[in-house]
């Protein structure tokens, strides 16, 4: 066990990665055990990381007490965007921001022009004055 000292909570105990299969059982069963001593997570988690969990978890009862967005986005002064992702959170059970989204389920912006409107050929000479274009001839 990795023993955690002098963090205003006395001693702390988190288990050994080796006892666990995967890192993500190991990262789970350490969360489990810091938020059952409250203590030790208000030293470890900053003020705004705090009001990011605060403000999730009222956007999540509003959202389960049947309050519409737009509703909840008056209220609590956040953004209709981050209200819908705590609405998918809690479907999914699994938060994920927007930015977290957007590397795997938005789609990718396409940056062409539309084929219907290419570009006519032109051929061009450089020269001391810059492109100088020429007519193609008829």
């Amino acid at each position: 066990m990795a023993k955690i000292n002098n963090m205003g909570a006395g001693s702390f105990l988190l288990p050994p990665r080796s006892e666990y299969s995967s890192r993500k059982d190991w990262e789970k069963a350490c969360w489990d055990r810091i938020t059952k001593s409250g203590k030790f997570l208000e030293t470890l988690v900053t003020a705004n990381e705090r009001r990011n969990i605060v403000m999730r978890a009222a956007v999540a009862e509003f959202v389960n007490s049947g309050k519409r967005p737009q509703q909840i986005s008056r209220g609590l002064l956040i953004s209709r965007q981050t209200i819908n992702s705590i609405r998918k959170a809690i479907k999914e059970r699994n938060y994920k921001s927007y930015r977290e989204r957007g590397k795997t389920e938005r789609k990718k912006k396409v940056w062409s022009r539309h084929p219907s409107k290419k570009k006519p050929y032109r051929r061009y000479r450089r020269t001391k004055y810059g492109k100088v274009y020429l007519h193609p001839s008829l």
